[in-house]
């Protein structure tokens, strides 16, 4: 169909709907061809005047019930008018005199699917790919492709793409879709085939380089991917997703440095965004750099001040150069959006046991706790916090609990062990040891990083001692 036909020459439209308005009142009126009928109904379905392009329609139909061109335009009047079964018997009589017009094909899955017919869509669909080449057969793949989506039916629609690509390799809405559908559906081994193919036939095409480079990366294979991502970006060297890709797959491997670059390339290339940003103060944050970490990391909060876990990296970078002053404060304006969100207030937590408020840090470690009673992390720092702050009592009722919540896990034995000790009951804090010692001996370390000095008690040192001479 005409895109807004009328509008070529606007004075003879203007004459042609004169004419057709003294038709419709019976006045005499200069003959209209089909050609003018398909105008006028193009004219009210372009103004969503769907009566009238409805009653347009009935009129071409009457006085040319052999073309199929105008039965073909009444069933998509009918279908926008949602009667879609009248759209069907309008389309059945259409494709008596012409049934290799492929509109009548993509009208009635359209109707089909309208009725929940999906069935019947697919077969028609299927059947009319073996009457149709090039473009057409095109078309009706990817109208298959689309009724697949609607019903879920996932594999089926890289099945399609595939098709039109072993048809058309350089067809580029293939191309883009493909490379969604591979990583939804994980066919990541057929989509290295299939690209393969096409680069071997086309060597520049980018979006074939770049689709290869992702199915590798779905697979893992980040080497080849970044290999791969290096030819699109040769080809296209504005071709922003492919570094950002590239980006992912050196940090995958590790490679910041590496990353950082291609990631600053994106930023070149497109508008700011909060994610690179991020990506970029990450990758700064494993190098160790955590001034530089924290100027990215800054940029991607400026961005977005309500994404709580800027606020969170941003503390860490600071807890990990021993500012906890400075690293409390910024966990503070993480915890006003999440207050309850573990990894925050075990933070939290670290950094008030640092700064000696333990009072503080107790409420927000019992959080953690509360939160995650599995969690090995958060009962840890508790059960820390309590001895450094003299709750013996309280360590050792924690660390009953925390055996209980988390199935005996061994390194709450060397803690109540330790707690046991500096409380008076030596006996039964030996006994412990002994015990922790025969379940995780690699985890004495812990015991003694509680407390250096307890390797001082001669008892502890002889139970140590008799551990080792057994093994």
């Amino acid at each position: 169909m005409k895109e807004r036909p009328y509008q070529e020459d606007k004075e003879g439209f203007w004459e042609l709907l004169k004419q057709y308005e003294n038709l419709k009142n019976g006045r005499h009126h200069s003959f209209l061809d089909e050609d003018s009928f398909e105008k006028i109904i193009d004219y009210f379905d372009e103004r969503e005047e769907l009566p009238n392009a409805l009653e347009a329609a009935d009129h071409a139909t009457e006085h040319y019930p052999y073309s199929s061109l105008l039965l073909i335009k009444k069933a998509d009047v009918l279908l926008a008018s949602r009667k879609y079964q009248e759209s069907l018997e309008i389309l059945d009589k259409a494709s008596l005199l012409d049934s290799m017009d492929i509109n009548l094909y993509i009208l009635k899955t359209d109707a089909y699917l309208a009725l929940d017919q999906q069935e019947k869509a697919v077969a028609l669909l299927e059947d009319a790919l073996s009457l149709f080449n090039g473009d057409e057969r095109i078309d009706l793949l990817f109208e298959l492709a689309d009724v697949y989506d609607d019903y879920e039916e996932f594999d089926k629609i890289f099945d399609c793409l595939k098709l039109i690509l072993e048809d058309d390799p350089n067809n580029e809405e293939a191309l883009y879709k493909i490379c969604f559908w591979t990583d939804f559906t994980g066919r990541n081994e057929e989509s290295i085939r299939l690209h393969q193919g096409i680069i071997d036939e086309y060597p520049y095409n980018e979006l074939a380089w770049f689709n290869l480079a992702a199915a590798y990366q779905g697979l893992k294979l980040y080497e080849k991917a970044i290999d791969a991502y290096k030819y699109a970006v040769t080809i296209e060297e504005k071709f922003d997703y492919a570094y950002r890709n590239m980006g992912d797959a050196y940090m995958r491997l590790r490679k910041y440095k590496e990353a950082i670059e291609v990631l600053e390339k994106v930023i070149e290339l497109s508008k700011p965004e909060e994610l690179i940003y991020e990506a970029i103060g990450h990758c700064y944050d494993k190098m160790r750099k955590y001034g530089q970490a924290r100027f990215y990391y800054r940029k991607a909060s400026h961005m977005n001040p309500e994404d709580s876990k800027l606020y969170y990296k941003l503390a860490f970078t600071y807890f990990n150069e021993g500012q906890f002053s400075q690293s409390a404060r910024q966990i503070e304006a993480a915890l006003k959006i999440h207050p309850l969100q573990p990894e925050y207030n075990l933070l939290m937590g670290e950094c008030r046991i640092q700064l000696g408020d333990f009072k503080e840090a107790i409420f927000h470690l019992s959080n953690v706790v509360a939160a995650r009673a599995k969690n090995v992390a958060g009962w840890e720092a508790l059960l820390r916090c309590l001895y450094k702050a003299g709750f013996y009592d309280e360590a050792i009722l924690q660390a009953d609990h925390a055996l209980v919540a988390t199935h005996q896990k061994p390194i709450f034995l060397y803690y109540k062990s330790a707690f046991l000790l500096v409380a008076g009951s030596t006996k039964e804090a030996l006994l412990l040891l002994e015990k922790a010692l025969t379940a995780a001996p690699k985890l004495l370390k812990k015991f003694v990083e509680l407390n250096p000095g307890i390797l001082q008690h001669q008892q502890v040192v002889d139970v140590i001692a008799r551990y080792k001479k057994r093994r």
